[in-house]
């Protein structure tokens, strides 16, 4: 099972090419129904509820670096015993720092590190093949793409594609351009508005293409966190009028409202939701928040990050931009 998200104020999905198999969970026998969960849900709670799902499971988990949405998520589904977590990211010193947390105080859950910079295509093909030879590995039962940037200022990644690529919501696919102009004309939070819309049109293609194969592909909205190491470039005084502008201009109502701050607990109960929760196997491709599937009559779901035209659109442009096809 993969689960792609996105994170504050909301989450992160690219893929480039699989690593290993996923194999199909089992569904325990004498599984209660769901329980009910809200904003305020914290991923302990959760935890508890489906350690049964969690137990035995090989995670991958891209960005767990300390102080990070995806640490607290680790950190919290490791008191449920998986069989192996891998912790990926850019610089192996930081995720080794919340490694070395697991293994103090859950020595029996094996953690493994693996060097993965998402702004090289070259290291995301070595991080593939690297998990691809591991022998002891059969499979990877659930692949958290976590890792993320917000708001940064312009910056082109090692293959020449603007480095993003608050919600989806402030834009869709700029498909004539989505350097923007190679920084000409670039808005940090249109940037970053883009780069979620792709991450939840991945989502639908992936639970198109590959959910008659055994695959489940969520995206989600963990909320607003603030703390975690996502907003390090961001200068709320400065920035967040800003974001409000786009907004605005948009007529999206997030423009007239405050944040409705979360804590690290509360943002990644929707991971441990969406990942582990058995009741969404009817809902591949969703988009999550609050540990449900969002509603688009009734929160902010945008059209344009929904749209099955849009999603396979995008998928041959990805295809175009990394020199390889994908056929499922």
């Amino acid at each position: 099972m993969c689960i792609s998200a996105h994170r504050h104020p909301e989450f992160q999905i690219f893929i480039v090419c699989t690593v290993k198999p996923c194999r199909t969970s089992i569904k325990p026998e004498g599984e209660k129904m769901a329980h009910a969960y809200n904003a305020s849900t914290e991923a302990t709670e959760i935890v508890n509820h489906l350690a049964a799902h969690i137990k035995g499971k090989v995670i991958l988990t891209t960005g767990p670096s300390p102080a990070s949405i995806g640490a607290t998520f680790v950190e919290m589904i490791a008191r449920a015993r998986p069989a192996l977590l891998i912790l990926a990211g850019r610089s192996t010193a930081k995720i080794k720092q919340t490694a070395d947390k697991i293994v103090a105080a859950f020595p029996q859950v094996p953690v493994r590190l693996l060097q993965l910079d998402l702004a090289s295509l070259t290291s995301v093909r070595e991080a593939a093949a690297a998990v691809n030879s591991w022998d002891d590995v059969a499979y990877i039962d659930v692949l958290v793409n976590n890792a993320g940037i917000m708001a940064t200022g312009f910056a082109l990644t090692q293959d020449g594609y603007e480095s993003h690529s608050d919600g989806h919501r402030l834009s869709p696919i700029r498909w004539a351009d989505y350097n923007f102009q190679d920084g000409e004309i670039y808005n940090k939070w249109v940037a970053y508005g883009q780069s979620k819309t792709g991450n939840i049109l991945m989502t639908v293609s992936l639970a198109e293409k590959l959910g008659s194969k055994g695959l489940l592909a969520y995206s989600l909205h963990p909320g607003v966190i603030f703390g975690t190491t996502l907003a390090r470039d961001v200068d709320w005084t400065v920035d967040l009028p800003e974001l409000k502008a786009v907004d605005r201009f948009l007529g999206n109502e997030e423009a007239w409202m405050d944040f409705k701050r979360k804590s690290p607990q509360q943002g990644a109960a929707t991971y441990v939701y969406a990942v582990f929760e058995p009741s969404l196997r009817d809902h591949n491709g969703a988009y999550l928040q609050d540990c449900h599937v969002a509603d688009p009559w009734t929160e902010t779901v945008k059209p344009w990050a929904t749209d099955e035209v849009e999603a396979e659109r995008l998928w041959k442009l990805s295809e175009r931009l990394v020199g390889q096809e994908f056929n499922y």
